[in-house]
């Protein structure tokens, strides 16, 4: 059997569900205590809020990328909009969690990761947009830690090597699933990796826009 490769990826942001306070760092506990590198797309306004936390992130070995400062939908912005969010966002990650989120970035909510503008203008501010093979949704009350568990189990053994899964910090459920999602994915042969492990990793290609027009 060839081997499989997964990436679990995680968004840290602002909650716009309900959720437990602090499942971010006992999330990281969790990851520690099971030997997985993730990878974390870090919310500049969340780094601000958290920043002992962002920092646990980069000193677990976890790969860093940015999920923009606001989390506002990209298309929604101009070109000078976007680039001051992304510019911010990366100043706040470098600030309080130590690394530089470079070349990382993963659209909120997905939202302009098909528009080849606005990917080529992320290429021209150092950035390429990553995306995911598999989505549990774990942001949607409804579903259980036992669906979240289901989801990504089944989806990346159907999509085989280098799938990368969809994940967010706070829900109560992305906790309650990691060590089964863990076990089971081991169990069948997968090797979890951080994305800058994996050969490639989905999103557009695209030459650099210019940054600064509408």
């Amino acid at each position: 059997m060839s081997a499989i490769r997964a990436a679990l990826t995680f968004d840290a942001e602002h909650p716009d569900r309900p959720a437990t306070d602090g499942n971010a760092d006992r999330l990281l506990d969790e990851l520690d205590r099971l030997s997985v590198r993730a990878s974390f797309f870090i919310q500049g306004r969340w780094a601000e809020a958290y920043p002992s936390t962002a920092r646990r992130i980069v000193a677990a070995g976890h790969l860093v990328g940015s999920h923009s400062h606001y989390h506002v939908r990209m298309p929604l912005l101009t070109a000078d909009g976007l680039a001051t969010d992304v510019r911010d966002a990366e100043e706040a990650i470098r600030e309080h969690a130590g690394v530089d989120p470079r070349p990382w970035f993963r659209c909120p909510f997905g939202a302009g990761a098909d528009d080849p503008i606005l990917v080529g203008r992320l290429a021209a501010l150092g950035y390429r947009e990553v995306g995911w093979h598999v989505s549990p949704e774990d942001w949607n009350p409804s579903n259980t830690a036992a669906d979240v568990i289901r989801t990504v189990v089944d989806g990346v053994l159907e999509h085989g090597d280098g799938a990368v899964v969809l994940h967010h910090t706070w829900p109560d459920q992305t906790l309650a699933a990691i060590p089964e999602i863990v076990s089971r994915l081991r169990g069948s042969g997968v090797t979890l990796v951080g994305l800058d492990e994996l050969p490639d990793v989905p999103g557009l290609r695209v030459e650099p826009q210019i940054v600064g027009k509408p």
